[in-house]
């Protein structure tokens, strides 16, 4: 079982799964049709786009293009979806 950390959404680990599985940088708006699309989760895309910014705060995303808002998985994204990282360093590590 993976930590959650305080701040984490119910949907914050959907999104990391499926920018995984996918192994792309896509925006918010992709993301969100493609969770309820392929019945995994059915998120708003204000949902969606607001936790990946919370997600790129604390480092398990990155936002690889500024102007067109494209994200990715990072190292540390991956090493939380496999259960490797400490819930305490979770908790407090906005960057």
């Amino acid at each position: 079982m993976r930590p959650r950390p305080s701040w984490a959404g119910k949907y914050d680990d959907p999104i990391l799964e499926f920018l995984a599985d996918t192994n792309a940088a896509l925006p918010p708006a992709v993301v969100a049709f493609n969770l309820e699309w392929q019945n995994i989760v059915s998120p708003a895309y204000s949902t969606v786009k607001r936790r990946m910014r919370k997600l790129t705060t604390h480092g398990l995303l990155e936002k690889v293009d500024q102007e067109a808002g494209y994200y990715a998985i990072t190292d540390k994204g991956r090493a939380y979806l496999a259960g490797d990282l400490d819930a305490e360093a979770l908790e407090n590590d906005e960057e």
